[in-house]
This record gives C-alpha cells, sequence and structure tokens, in this order.
C-alpha cells in the first residue's frame, strides 16, 4: 500500500488529504481482517507547486511524482507476490502507476490490460484541455498521446494495448476530448449501457477484454464513478452514476476473475466530504476488490 497526497493535477485542492483519509476509515484492519498481509509502506514525497504552462498546470512537479511511482510500483510488481494498493490524490498518479505495473510484465514478456472506472474519459491531451490541469489527461498519456515525458515514461508507448484497455462509468466528456476517446480504440461502457444491459453484464465484458491475452488487469478507479449521494467527498462530482451496490459489485467481480494486478482509488477529497463518508467508501471498495466477501 502506498499512499500519494497529490492535488496538484486537480483544479479543486483536497484530494491530497486522500490517503489519510481512506486510512482513518481503517483500510488495513479491515484487510488483516479478511487474511491479508499488508505493507503500508506510507506516502511519496510531494513536491511543491511548480511553475508551469496553462496547457499543463504543475507538469514538473507531477512527472516527479509519476517517475517516483514508476519506480516503485515496478520493483513491487517486478518482485513478485504482491499486488500494489495506491491511494490517491488525484488521477495523474496513474501515468506512473500503470506504467510502473505494465513495464514489469512487459519485462516479463506479458501484457497488461487495464480497467478505467471514472465518471470522465481523462483523455484530454495540452491541445484539448479547456483546463490544462493534468488529472483530466492520464488515459491520453497512457496510450502515448500528449505530451512526451509523460506519455514515455518508463521508457515505452503505449503503456496498454488498446484491445486491452476498457472504461467503466463514463457520463462526462469534454468535447473536443470526445474526438480523442473515438479514435483511441478502447471501449468505452458509458452509463447508459450499464442502465440497458445490467453492470453484471457489463464488469464480465470489461474483464474478458482486459484479460484477453494479458497476464490480468490493473483497475484505476476514481471514486467520482460513483454517484454523489453516496460519495459526495471528491472534486468533480456529476449525478448519475454507479450506485453503492453497482460499486461494489464490480470490485467483487474484479476478486472473483482472480486476475486483478493491482488497483488505484482515487480522487477522494475529505474537504468536500461529508463524516468522512466518502474515504469509508473507498476502503470498503479496495476490500471488496481484494477479496472481502459477504461470507
Amino acid at each position: 500500500m502506498l499512499g500519494v497526497p497529490l492535488d496538484l493535477g486537480a483544479s479543486k485542492l483536497g484530494s491530497a488529504g486522500g490517503p489519510a483519509a481512506i486510512r482513518r476509515a481503517r483500510l488495513v484492519e479491515m484487510l488483516e481482517d479478511i487474511g491479508l498481509t499488508v505493507n503500508d509502506s506510507g506516502d511519496v514525497p510531494i513536491p511543491a507547486a511548480s511553475h508551469s504552462s496553462a496547457r499543463l498546470k504543475n507538469a514538473g512537479a507531477i512527472l516527479k511524482v509519476c517517475k517516483d511511482l514508476e519506480k516503485r510500483v515496478h520493483a513491487e510488481v517486478g518482485g513478485g507476490g504482491s499486488i500494489p494498493v495506491v491511494l490517491g490524490g488525484d488521477h495523474s498518479l496513474a501515468v506512473g502507476t500503470v506504467s510502473g505495473a505494465s513495464k514489469a510484465y512487459r519485462e516479463q514478456g506479458r501484457k497488461m490490460g487495464l480497467i478505467w472506472v471514472d465518471a470522465h474519459a481523462d483523455i484530454n491531451t495540452p491541445e484539448t484541455s479547456p483546463s490544462g490541469n493534468l488529472h483530466g489527461m492520464p488515459v491520453a498519456h497512457i496510450l502515448g498521446m500528449g505530451q512526451r515525458e509523460f506519455a514515455r515514461l518508463g521508457g515505452f508507448a503505449p503503456k496498454i494495448d488498446p484491445r486491452n484497455f476498457c472504461m467503466i462509468g463514463v457520463r462526462d466528456v469534454d468535447k473536443k476530448e470526445a474526438v480523442n476517446l473515438r479514435r483511441s480504440g478502447i471501449r468505452v461502457f458509458s452509463m447508459q449501457e450499464i442502465d440497458r444491459f445490467g453492470m453484471g453484464t457489463v464488469i464480465e465484458q470489461a474483464i474478458d477484454l482486459a484479460s484477453d491475452g494479458t497476464a490480468g488487469f490493473y483497475l484505476s478507479f476514481d471514486i467520482d464513478v460513483v454517484d454523489p449521494g453516496s460519495a459526495p467527498g471528491t472534486g468533480t462530482t456529476k449525478r448519475g452514476g454507479l450506485t453503492y451496490r453497482e460499486s461494489h459489485l464490480l470490485m467483487e467481480m474484479a476478486a472473483d476473475s482472480e486476475r486483478l494486478l493491482g488497483l488505484d482509488m482515487v480522487e477522494v477529497n475529505p474537504l468536500e466530504d461529508v463524516q468522512n463518508s466518502t474515504a469509508v467508501l473507498a476502503a470498503e471498495l479496495i476490500c471488496s476488490a481484494l477479496g472481502k466477501s459477504i461470507y
């Protein structure tokens, strides 16, 4: 387990408090209660905000964090036997976590799939982003688009074959970003498809796609995918998201697949939260993804 108290990639401050809030929700104790051995490595250091252009805000500082994460996750995954659980922090950190895990499997001659669970597509580039906030660009960088230093982190691009990359829960996409999304080749399961076909069917298809010809899949979960009625403590809420049970079902099915290789839980913002309820939900979801069951 690794905390990343980072909010430099977002427009609202506060997600830097996410790792501490999730830990306060007794995450480590709950994981140990289901028989897991937890090595909490503390938090990665976060540099001060850096001077940057309007198109790439705080790029220098965030790049340092992502380079650090890439090395740490690569070492853990490459060592075998560990599942990295990364507590965020804003979603820009995923460039580092996904790069590190993917590189470790790449060195073994295997691919890694990716399931991105988020209300937003996060596939803006500096040219299409209306804000310049890097938490809206990690998917673009993971696919080898956008700013070169992020896109080539770890020395290769793309990090994930688009055929093994899917999104779940998307419901808020910028107009120019939508062009990038259509061109990307990744599979998008929007909220409309979840409503139409049911969460169980969507998750089955997503896991099959991310697991096809791969060692398994990494799961990057942005808490804003959950409806704000259940998860108010995040910086970019959008009504019409996953229900409490749909969110747990996703995580439970990820655990049941036995293909989960790593997990991000990001964008918990205690400054926006109500009685730490969103952090508690985040901790519960992590436990479901790692094997907690009803009986």
